[in-house]
């Protein structure tokens, strides 16, 4: 290789693509080609281009439909479709590195034309004319505003939906790593927002986290197809560390074995990552990349490295059907709609069935924003006697977005299914008052919605504008209940329905969102609800929150007292841990669920384990809230102890903000379950409570035996009162007014049975006013006795005479105490025969064997009081011989009654 000359110019070093240029007698290497240039003529080679080198001395010459000029000491040229600016030298040797101008021994920074016009100054660059110098400074100008217009209009990069990695569209199997630091942590546990357990050692950490004794880290997913990536999202760990990747590369394979790393042109592309562990970041691709796998290598991080991603990639076109390519035989709008949209689209609706469509509000948010509800009835507006009420309602987090959107698509579904005579939606719409609430708690929609569907974290937009989650921020009855079954005050003194909210409790710490719904629920008789949530794919159902337990000081006075053992004690926890959690209505609350969850398509296919651990259903995609997620003062618990309103929570899915392409697949997967959840508000038993004058008895209680939860009759004195298949004696109750107990059957066809009541009236009101009147004292009546009347000797007195009903009641009375005479007897046998020991005498004188009957020992006169023989004595072991019918519930139309005050 020949030296350079001493006094030559130098080689140019820069970054690739840039030009080197220089004139003056001697060889030039100028990426790998060789130019010469002497005298008053400049050479330029270009790297990667047609175009020749070229040479002009005092013409001008086109050179590919570009004017190049040399004459004397001076050379012009302009490179068109290009950042670098234009570059001129004369005499000398000038030299373009990205933006800076090198020119007589002096250099400049040029940005523009405008400013390299300073640096001409500093060379030997002479212009023949100043006219022509201003014409070229002119073009030049006219150039370089033409081309800062193409540079300043963004580049609209391509938007594609996420593959699946937070959906769990992506199985585990497709997710793959360069190491695990253990199990719990590895690659299956990297998708967007998984959430942990919190405890290192358990199974189900919050993110893949690398082995750190491994040199090269990467995160590997497997598409099973070509498609079109456009980038990647990260996230950190979901732990209390603050572990996250904060920079990394990423590469590409159709193969999996030759990998190519992505880059600009010049160099590798270094993509920043995260500065938390919670915010995702989004890195983008331009322009996309075509390939099956997908490399995430991390180069640096903070803490451990521990990663949790979701890829974003379009499908190419394909003659093969994928699951996810869903095209919905429903005509609706399958899209995310913001506070504004929502409105417009219950507007349109409303609009288009206005028969059976009403648009109202149940009350406002925080930040003033109303909460819609949408009416669908044959006579809306209006509870018709004998129609259930039916509720869902979505959005109790913000950030839950499917929920919304299938209620909107649910709207758009009934309306258009009735328009067209749909046999089922008409049966539905006819029979039942449905409510569709798709947005409780509208100000935190809009903040997720800001962020779009991927861009939010696990926790942005759950709460309320003031800090409260919506779905446990009701008032606490389950204390009141559990606390006055363990008094023994239930159901005498406190009911075990329609339990009365704590003094203040409206007061306290209640956001505005909950006290609309709690006054919502009051005013409308609801018989059954869902409220549709998402983090998981499940229907729970009460009770939510976990009775708790007998107190740690009783287990050891128990143990300590050697009234039981370890194992004993063991034993009757894990029996009785069930009851810790069941409602009175279990088996009803069961079938409800799984009518639901057996009804979607995916919600039981468990075997790929639940969200963000093990399966907790036992692959019937239902739990009991309390034994999986205990909560206090829940939505659910709250509707079932204070109004008569079966409440569940359905889990929609993995992803709580699942991209719009993906609602048309969800719109099928929930559409079935939605329906069918609907038509269970009519299984059981229904009906109206009257007096005999054949007007609605409200707040009527409707008890069944064996269930220890009651419901009330509504306004117009009916009732709905949801029962598995079976017989059940139910017993209505009104006050002023003798209970009546019928025998019910609830049989497996649809529709609920009927079974109706007629109350007749009691004296029971008028002795409560009597007793109100002299401070609730007790009162005894005395049946009222005429005095007799002066007759003479010869005529005979009247004799005495019952009408009717004071005969029918003296019976009744007679009745009553001839059943409790008879089993007073037959306890005194029975302890009788318990307390006497039996004497038997056996005589053998011949084959015969002659055995006595025990003798018993009467009681002694005085040991029993007067009443004792006719009254039992109350205990746990009695059963109460007034529940059935109490003496002051008979029937009668006058008052033949006078009263003493004890």
């Amino acid at each position: 290789m020949k030296k350079r000359p001493r006094n030559g110019p130098k080689r140019l070093e820069g970054e690739r693509g840039m030009h080197g240029f220089m004139g003056g007698g001697s060889w030039v290497e100028v990426h790998g080609r060789r130019f010469m240039g002497g005298g008053s003529w400049v050479v330029q080679g270009i790297t990667n281009s047609n175009e020749p080198p070229f040479m002009g001395g005092g013409s001008w010459m086109e050179v590919h439909g570009r004017r190049f000029m040399a004459g004397g000491s001076w050379v012009v040229q302009g490179i068109t479709n290009s950042n670098e600016p234009p570059f001129m030298g004369g005499g000398s040797w000038v030299e373009v590195h990205s933006g800076r101008l090198v020119g007589g021994g002096a250099q400049q920074e040029a940005r523009g034309w405008r400013n390299m016009w300073k640096c001409f100054a500093l060379t030997t660059v002479v212009f023949s004319s100043r006219r022509e110098a201003a014409r070229l400074k002119k073009e030049w100008e006219e150039e370089e505003e033409e081309r800062l217009k193409k540079i300043s209009l963004p580049v609209e990069q391509k938007k594609c939906p996420p593959l699946g990695l937070e959906s769990h569209r992506v199985e585990d199997d497709q997710l793959l790593a360069s190491s695990q630091a253990q199990h719990g942590v590895g690659a299956h546990r990297g998708r967007l927002n998984m959430q942990g357990s919190g405890d290192h050692d358990n199974l189900h950490g919050g993110a893949w986290c690398a082995e750190p004794e491994e040199r090269e880290h990467w995160f590997q997913v497997d598409a099973r197809r070509e498609v079109e990536f456009t980038g990647v999202i990260t996230q950190g760990r979901n732990s209390k560390q603050e572990d996250f990747v904060s920079s990394y590369f990423v590469a590409f394979s159709n193969d999996s074995r030759d990998w190519k790393t992505l880059h600009d042109g010049y160099a590798e592309w270094l993509f920043y990552g995260n500065v938390d562990r919670d915010t995702p970041v989004l890195g983008q691709f331009s322009p996309p990349v075509v390939a099956r796998y997908i490399r995430i290598l991390p180069q640096s991080w903070n803490g451990s490295l521990c990663l949790r991603a979701e890829v974003l990639a379009c499908q190419l076109p394909s003659s093969y059907r994928s699951e996810n390519d869903v095209n919905s035989s429903d005509d609706l709008d399958f899209r995310h709609h913001n506070y504004k949209e929502m409105r417009q689209m219950m507007k349109v609706i409303n609009e288009e069935c206005p028969n059976i469509t009403r648009i109202y509000n149940i009350g406002k948010s925080s930040q003033g924003l109303k909460m819609y509800a949408m009416e669908i009835s044959d006579n809306p507006g209006e509870h018709e006697t004998g129609e259930p009420e039916f509720r869902y309602t979505a959005g109790l987090h913000g950030n839950e977005a499917l929920g919304r959107e299938l209620l909107l698509l649910l709207m758009q579904f009934l309306c258009k299914e009735y328009k067209d005579d749909n046999p089922r939606v008409r049966r539905l719409v006819d029979g039942v008052r449905i409510h569709l609430v798709p947005s409780l708690n509208p100000d935190a929609y809009e903040l997720a919605h800001e962020m779009g569907s991927e861009m939010g974290n696990w926790a942005l937009g759950h709460w309320t504008a003031e800090g409260y989650d919506i779905f446990q921020n009701f008032p606490d009855l389950n204390s009141i209940l559990w606390g006055a079954e363990d008094r023994g005050w239930v159901p005498r003194i406190v009911p075990n329905h329609h339990i009365p909210l704590p003094e203040n409790s409206l007061n306290g710490s209640l956001a505005m969102e909950t006290k609309s719904i709690i006054s919502w629920m009051q005013r409308t008789p609801f018989v059954l609800g869902a409220n549709l949530q998402g983090g998981e794919k499940l229907v729970a159902y009460p009770f939510d929150m976990q009775r708790p337990s007998i107190s740690s000081a009783d287990r050891r006075r128990w143990r300590g007292n050697g009234e039981m053992s370890e194992e004993t004690w063991a034993r009757i926890q894990r029996q009785n841990d069930g009851s810790l959690r069941e409602t009175p209505d279990d088996a009803m609350f069961r079938w409800l669920a799984m009518s639901y969850a057996h009804s979607h398509l995916t919600m039981t296919e468990t075997y790929r384990g639940s969200c963000h651990g093990d399966d907790i259903t036992g692959g019937q995609g239902i739990t009991n809230r309390a034994s999986w997620a205990p909560v206090v003062g829940s939505m659910n618990d709250f509707s079932y102890l204070h109004t008569d309103c079966f409440e569940l929570s359905v889990f929609l899915g993995c992803d709580k903000f699942p991209h719009e392409s993906e609602l048309a697949l969800e719109w099928e997967n929930n559409r079935e379950s939605l329906l069918s959840f609907i038509e269970q508000v009519n299984r059981g038993i229904k009906g109206v409570v009257r007096d005999v004058e054949g007007n609605p008895l409200p707040n009527a209680t409707i008890s069944v035996e064996g269930i220890r939860h009651d419901v009330r009759t509504a306004a117009g004195g009916d009732y709905w009162r949801l029962l598995n298949p079976g017989e059940f004696r139910v017993t209505a109750k009104a006050d002023g007014h003798t209970p009546q107990t019928r025998l019910c059957m609830v049989g497996y066809d649809s529709g609920a049975t009927s079974c109706s009541f007629t109350l007749a009236k009691s004296n029971w009101n008028r002795i409560k006013q009597i007793m109100a009147l002299h401070g609730q004292r007790p009162i005894r009546l005395v049946p009222k006795v005429s005095a007799p009347k002066a007759t003479t000797p010869a005529a005979s007195p009247p004799a005495p005479t019952l009408d009717s009903h004071s005969a029918a009641q003296k019976a009744e009375r007679l009745r009553r105490l001839r059943v409790l005479r008879l089993r007073r007897l037959r306890q005194q046998r029975l302890r009788a025969g318990f307390t006497a020991a039996p004497a038997t005498t056996t005589t053998t004188t011949t084959t015969t064997t002659t055995t006595t009957a025990p003798s018993t020992t009467p009681e002694a006169a005085g040991t029993t009081s007067w009443y004792d023989s006719w009254f039992p004595v109350d205990s746990w072991m009695t059963e109460n011989p007034f529940d059935s019918v109490g003496f002051d519930a008979a029937p009668t139309q006058d008052y033949p009654f006078e009263y003493t005050i004890d």
